[in-house]
């Protein structure tokens, strides 16, 4: 008999070790490309997934400052909080398609867990980085924001998908690039092309939750942007704020007229 695939999903988030959750991430979304796993949603997803003992989660406001720009501690503390992201975006991917895969579909579940599988070597290339450094991943305390937004729309798959792809995750394609630039002038073109991967990746996993959300929107005979618009509004405590990278966007299927309106 087949595992289900609410079970492996459910098995790969309570997973606390870093390393572990990455390879079980990536072995659910091999498992479920290859027929392995069961459109069966037998399992919960947990409130909150397993976590390491490091790093300690801070409440942003309460992050130490990264230190000055350019020196070992500041590329230090960027390449953790990069990392960290990262790893929190396995949990959020793993949990998108397991708490909303039965309601949306197997694309749905396929498209999310391709995306869990994405974070979880983008996770591995930056720890890997890390250590060429001469640090760890846990070394330095982390924020523990975003999970809080997985948390406030768990009820809602419309919520997340505004949210999570469609506020976070194209953040990170606004940012990327000066990052990416900064990282490149004084000479890790290691860590640039790991930004160049992670940046490319991205755009897709942006455009995934963009189809699906404007798929379900259509389907509840609602008007896409003007729910997203609503959504956003309700859920995303903070304010979107230019610089847009608007190629990439658009790429995401993201178009001006939709964010500028709430910058």
């Amino acid at each position: 008999m087949r595992q289900t695939v609410a079970a492996a999903i459910r098995a790969a988030l309570c997973q606390q070790d870093p390393r572990a959750k990455a390879m079980a991430a990536r072995k659910v979304a091999r498992d479920w490309r290859l027929d392995r796993l069961a459109f069966v949603f037998d399992a919960a997803m947990p409130e909150t997934p397993g976590r390491p003992d490091a790093p300690e989660l801070l409440l942003p406001g309460k992050m130490p400052k990264r230190g000055k720009a350019g020196s070992e501690r500041g590329r230090i503390a960027l390449w953790h909080a990069l990392a960290h992201i990262e790893f929190v975006a396995i949990d959020l991917a793993l949990d998108m398609a397991g708490r909303f895969g039965a309601e949306m579909g197997p694309a749905f579940v396929g498209d999310f867990l391709s995306v869990a599988a994405d974070e979880a070597m983008h996770f591995a290339l930056l720890e890997r980085h890390l250590h060429t450094l001469g640090s760890h991943y846990g070394a330095l305390p982390a924020h523990d924001g975003l999970w809080t937004y997985a948390n406030d729309t768990r009820h809602d798959v419309a919520a997340r998908l505004a949210v999570v792809p469609m506020v976070l995750e194209a953040r990170g394609l606004d940012v990327t690039p000066a990052m990416l630039e900064r990282v490149r002038s004084a000479g890790d073109e290691r860590g640039a092309r790991i930004l160049e991967r992670i940046l490319d990746d991205e755009i897709r996993h942006v455009r995934f939750g963009t189809n699906h959300f404007n798929e379900l929107a259509k389907r509840q005979n609602e008007d896409p942007a003007d729910r997203w618009k609503s959504l956003v509004f309700r859920y995303f405590r903070g304010n979107l704020k230019p610089p847009f990278n608007d190629s990439a966007r658009l790429a995401a299927g993201l178009s001006r007229d939709l964010y500028t309106g709430l910058a």
